[in-house]
């Protein structure tokens, strides 16, 4: 059973160690072993009837949970077995939050421990309600625009009617009058005035990967950011040479399926709710 994920072996006890406790409440559990050495060779405890009793009251003392505490033993050796269950609520010791992450110990500050609040509470980013934004910071000419696109997609919802506060309630963008961050990220006005991050960079490199020709900062709501990056795209492309018409559309067709992929994958990978930012994108010469 070698040290991995969701196991460690300690050759003694430090309360240092509950930080791992906690990081494994947080994660998918784990087991820890005290008394045996990274190759797993036991080396027995000294004071193992002292910790049998302490560790059980130092977890329940400072987390509030209760872990499995075994008193093992091999070759006339004690050791002690903690097993630690994953726990649906987020637990913290000493007013800090701590995550097992692959083999390591971490511990969750800033965008990612909101994130991790937010998740334990059923949450993510974008679903929040933003508090500081009103419908007069929707910008509806990109509404406009996003109806548009919907409607030549074929997947226009039944809007027929409706306020652009209904509407947004519709789309789930909106709860009780209120803008959820994901309405001002997509549609509105300067999202940038409540999330400083939300830009993208486009830069075009030299050969050498190092030598920047040009950089441009788009920024604006995800749906003008869009726009912005396939027509800066385009516009570095066509710089390349002459072009006809049928090549240059599609160029942009091919530009506007690669931007709208690498936008998907980084909502998937969650760069919008950890960070409000959009990211960054770069091409060669």
């Amino acid at each position: 059973m070698p040290e991995q994920q969701n196991i460690e072996f300690k050759s003694s006890w430090h309360d240092d160690y509950l930080k791992w406790i906690c990081g494994f409440a947080n994660a998918q559990g784990g087991r820890i072993y005290i008394g045996k050495d990274d190759k797993e060779d036991v080396i027995g405890l000294e004071d193992w009837k002292k910790l049998m009793e302490e560790i059980p009251n130092k977890v329940k003392n400072n987390m509030g949970i209760t872990t499995e505490v075994n008193l093992l033993q091999a070759d006339d050796k004690h050791y002690i077995e903690i097993i630690v269950q994953p726990y649906s609520v987020p637990i913290s010791l000493r007013g800090r939050y701590y995550y097992r992450s692959g083999s390591v110990k971490q511990e969750l500050t800033g965008a990612s421990l909101n994130e991790f609040l937010l998740k334990r509470a059923g949450h993510t980013w974008d679903d929040v309600i933003e508090t500081r934004a009103s419908f007069d910071d929707i910008d509806e000419r990109t509404i406009r625009i996003f109806l548009r696109k919907a409607e030549e997609a074929g997947r226009l919802p039944d809007i027929d009617g409706l306020s652009i506060p209904e509407l947004l309630e519709k789309l789930r963008l909106a709860k009780n009058g209120q803008l959820k961050r994901a309405a001002v990220t997509l549609f509105g006005k300067d999202p940038g005035a409540f999330y400083p991050n939300t830009f993208v960079k486009v830069g075009k490199f030299e050969d050498d990967d190092f030598t920047i020709r040009f950089q441009e900062l788009e920024e604006g709501n995800i749906i003008q950011i869009l726009d912005k990056v396939l027509r800066t795209l385009v516009l570095h492309v066509k710089e390349k040479g002459n072009i006809t018409n049928n090549e240059y559309q599609e160029i942009n067709d091919i530009s506007e399926r690669t931007a709208s992929r690498e936008l998907s994958e980084l909502v998937k990978l969650n760069v919008l709710e950890q960070a409000g930012s959009f990211g960054a994108s770069s091409f060669h010469q």
